[in-house]
């Protein structure tokens, strides 16, 4: 059993990687970090594409820039799918008003704060201490003693946490849409 899984093993890496392979693999890390579906990352580069700019920089500031990222990103969530969450059952206020939506797009000067009810409170604290540890983005500010984070500005390149090379996405959307 061990020779047989070694000359797999070779037989593909022999293979030729080919360039859409390369490019579905970039998208699926997108779609599964973001944990978004086809159509809404198909949505993003459509939307991305009628921007000025770089079309896949501004596909990324679009999906930074997205409510549930925006919570984990202040680490008031462990997980995306857990910010998610939080957003679904209305524990999060954006500009003091409920927004249930995870696919809301912020903007520069939002304000995230939690919902007063004491199991909201208790929740995101619990998760505040877990994540204390990760370093907080360069266009986002928390004050821990109010609970309440800040959009300052919309993210630059150097600001984004994921090794990513978001022009092969666009690329392999450029043969669908």
């Amino acid at each position: 059993p061990q020779l047989k899984s070694s000359s797999i093993n070779q037989s593909t890496s022999n293979k030729k990687i080919s360039q859409y392979r390369i490019r579905l693999e970039e998208k699926q890390k997108l779609r599964f970090h973001y944990g978004i579906t086809e159509r809404q990352l198909l949505n993003y580069v459509r939307i991305a594409r009628k921007a000025k700019g770089s079309t896949g920089l501004i596909l990324l500031q679009l999906l930074e820039m997205r409510l549930d990222n925006v919570i984990f990103r202040l680490g008031m969530a462990p997980t995306i799918p857990g910010a998610r969450q939080l957003v679904n059952h209305k524990h999060i206020l954006v500009n003091n008003r409920i927004v249930n939506i995870p696919s809301y797009r912020c903007k520069p000067q939002d304000f995230i704060t939690i919902k007063d009810r004491q199991k909201s409170q208790s929740m995101i604290i619990k998760n505040m201490d877990f994540s204390q540890k990760y370093k907080i983005p360069n266009h986002l500010t928390f004050n821990s003693l109010e609970n309440k984070g800040l959009i300052n500005q919309i993210l630059d390149h150097e600001s984004i946490g994921l090794k990513i090379n978001e022009l092969l996405v666009v690329e392999y959307y450029s043969r669908q849409a």
